[in-house]
């Protein structure tokens, strides 16, 4: 691979300084001369997820986590999300080691399903949906080095974000704010890995600005998995004077030219060597490129002492070509899609939100209501991944499509405390997505692929919080959810005839969860929840074969499960953190799936009881940190899985594992200047596990390695005009 960090920072400060400079010259002369003083534990500790309220996550009536920017960033890499989730209980964010697909993440079991992308979690970043209207969502345009925070919600008040709501996960970019301060980051590793960020942050009066652009780029651990990946992010904020009013300005880009797509391994493969690839990713050069670029602003006015109005808008496009390992022979079908994708999404949507918040007798409540909608149209076309014998080329056209999804959402939620010991939060969202897909490839026998469906829902949450001290509260809610299908899992029929799948229905859940939440002392904090969640029409592959999935509604589903999270700020700068899941997701009723393609009468028997897979029984995560201001600092991770079914058959699994990983840095601050320096390595006793699985992978190919023992090293440098 090409190492082009140095020319990519040139470039880049080339672009950034002229526009910025003048703008943190100005700042500077405004500036106090008084340093402007750090938020207290208390402030950097509120969150807004989960109620829309800015509040403590400990008087929040559901699971809620919180990463602040050092656990985001301290001596970790930040090429992708996964690093930073691993202690959140609840949560499995596992690095598929092959950046031409999403990071997997499920939340409770929800999304472990999705091959690729993010399916059955809500996505945020900055306020702006990074899920579309149809549930599919990603999150390859985070910029992890401006990231300020991570916020995660799990349970019955996830509903309340609307479709594929079995979580939710909310990035937030820092604002600019103080003196100009330019910041460089640098690190480099095994596999050829390494990260170059350039950062230009401060105020001038009224207004914020924060610019950064980065780049990533690695041979990867296993044959034909490099990747090279430029991030852009800006945000502007702009709070006149008084306070009645905000302006929120996100801009952001990703160009991610190409990256190698390994595919999985069949057991064979991944027992005989875990860094190989299949022939066949070789043979057709599996690749993805895609680019996205996307602009957002919020607007934010205070309509007297306790009200106010917040609107946001949004609009994005995004291209992506992939290039797949699907046989010249299976191609030869005139009903085949062939074996590039090439697809072209413009998406765009507005949130308008009105909150309440006062007192009525001495008691306070909050109401917070809105309307959201958010559009997304696509046009796909296929292509044969070959011209005559030459493989791995774009060939002739097989599939070209317009397709439309839109999602129209209404929402009220309100908290009332009618004593101080009581707290009680009520909220309803009604939801209509919509999908629509007309067909342009209409060719000799290949049929007419054009139709319609909608889904609609309505999803109410209910809890109540008995604040037993103002260390102890405990709480219980309720909600219902539901999952539509996405654009891909519509697109196809088992039985192979033309026509999108009308016949799956959205999946609907109903989530009950029982919480305790506990602060023993101070810098300490306990919580634990026990959920249960009953699912009906869970939405499952029936057949995966080709490069061409369909789907279908089993039976019911259940998941049930027991959370601990636990944090502590010890004497002489230590923390230490700890977390446990339990979590048994099962399917509640048999159902008949296909065994190959095609598939009029479903005859393979999945039997009640068989695991849900992708989703593991147990995990584990334990670190402990020794951070002061400045000096060396040192720190330990040790995270364990247990062992994750490939399919619904059940028929193998990947084996549980757990891996250890130490870090050494050192901090100093002199003047103006900031250092901050680490040496890293991962999985310490060289364990051989896979990260990851692909669900109902119809080849076999089920296993994703993890690498070895692996080291990476890096520094930070920053200075205050």
């Amino acid at each position: 691979m090409n190492n082009r960090p140095a020319s990519f920072l040139a470039s880049s400060l080339r672009a950034l300084l002229p526009a910025l400079l003048p703008v943190a010259a100005g700042a500077q002369q405004a500036a106090s001369p008084t340093p402007t003083p750090a938020p207290d534990a208390e402030t950097q500790s509120v969150v807004v997820i989960g109620t829309r309220l800015s509040e403590r996550p400990f008087d929040v009536p559901a699971s809620v986590d919180r990463l602040q920017a050092d656990q985001i960033r301290d001596t970790r890499l930040q090429a992708n999300i996964a690093e930073s989730l691993g202690g959140v209980p609840g949560l499995l964010a596992r690095d598929r080691q092959n950046y031409a697909q999403d990071v997997q993440v499920s939340v409770r079991g929800f999304g472990a399903r999705s091959t690729f992308g993010i399916r059955g979690v809500r996505l945020y970043v900055d306020g702006i949906p990074a899920t579309l209207p149809d549930g599919q969502g990603q999150v390859s345009h985070v910029d992890l080095s401006s990231a300020q925070r991570i916020e995660i919600l799990r349970g019955p008040f996830s509903a309340l974000y609307g479709n594929s709501s079995g979580g939710v996960i909310e990035v937030t970019s820092a604002e600019g704010s103080g003196p100009p301060t330019l910041d460089f980051g640098y690190a480099a590793g095994s596999d050829q890995a390494l990260r170059a960020n350039l950062q230009l942050q401060g105020a001038a009066g009224e207004f914020g600005y924060l610019a950064d652009v980065s780049h990533f780029e690695t041979d990867g651990y296993r044959v034909h998995s490099a990747v090279r990946r430029e991030i852009g992010n800006l945000k502007f904020t702009w709070q006149p004077a008084g306070g009645g009013s905000k302006l929120t300005v996100v801009a952001n880009s990703v160009d991610t030219p190409e990256a190698q797509d390994p595919l999985g391994l069949t057991r064979a493969q991944f027992d005989a060597d875990p860094r190989s690839v299949d022939p066949v990713a070789l043979a057709f050069n599996t690749r993805k490129s895609f680019d996205q670029t996307q602009l957002g602003a919020t607007y934010e006015q205070s309509l007297g002492a306790s009200q106010r109005l917040q609107l946001m808008a949004y609009g994005g496009s995004r291209h992506t070509e992939q290039f797949q390992a699907i046989p010249v022979g299976p191609q030869g079908s005139p009903t085949h899609p062939g074996g590039v994708i090439d697809l072209a999404r413009d998406y765009s949507g507005a949130d308008l939100r009105w909150t309440l918040d006062q007192r009525f007798a001495l008691m306070p409540y909050a109401v917070v209501a809105g309307v959201s909608f958010d559009g997304l149209d696509e046009h796909r076309r296929g292509y044969e991944n070959f011209i005559g014998d030459t493989l791995g080329v774009k060939g002739g056209l097989r599939r070209d499509e317009d397709n439309r999804s839109t999602a129209f959402d209404q929402y009220v939620q309100a908290t009332v405390r009618p004593r101080a010991d009581w707290r009680f939060d009520a909220g309803v969202r009604h939801s209509v997505v919509k999908v629509r897909s007309r067909d342009h490839y209409i060719v000799g026998p290949n049929g007419d692929d054009s139709g319609s469906t909608d889904f609609s829902a309505t999803t109410p949450v209910a809890s109540v919080m008995y604040l037993a001290s103002e260390t102890l509260h405990v709480y219980l809610s309720a909600g219902r959810g539901f999952e539509t299908p996405t654009l891909n899992e519509l697109a196809y029929r088992s039985d192979g005839s033309a026509g999108l799948n009308t016949n799956l229905k959205a999946a609907r859940s109903d989530n009950l969860e029982f919480g305790v939440k506990w602060k023993p002392a101070e810098g300490q904090a306990l919580n634990a929840a026990l959920f249960m969640v009953r699912t009906t029409d869970e939405i499952v592959t029936q057949t995966n074969l080709g490069g061409r999935a369909s789907f279908q509604n089993a039976g019911k589903t259940r998941r049930d499960g027991l959370e601990i999270g636990w944090s502590a700020k010890l004497a002489s700068d230590w923390k230490a953190q700890a977390s446990l899941t339990w979590l048994d997701a099962q399917y509640d009723e048999s159902f008949t799936t296909c065994a190959a393609p095609p598939c009029n009468t479903p005859t393979l028997v999945i039997p009640a009881g068989n695991r849900l897979p992708g989703v593991a029984r147990t995990s584990g995560y334990a670190a402990l940190r020794w951070a002061p201001p400045e000096g060396w600092q040192a720190g330990v991770e040790v995270r364990a899985l247990s062992d994750v079914k490939v399919n619904d058959l059940n028929s193998d699994a990947a084996a549980g594992f757990g891996m250890a990983s130490a870090s050494v840095g050192y901090r100093v601050q002199r003047g103006p200047w900031a250092f901050n320096g680490f040496v890293r390595a991962d999985n310490l006793f060289d364990r051989n596990y896979a990260g990851s699985v692909i669900v109902n992978e119809g080849n076999g190919r089920f296993f994703e390695p993890a690498p070895g023992r692996t080291w990476l090293a890096g520094f930070n440098a920053s200075y205050s005009f």
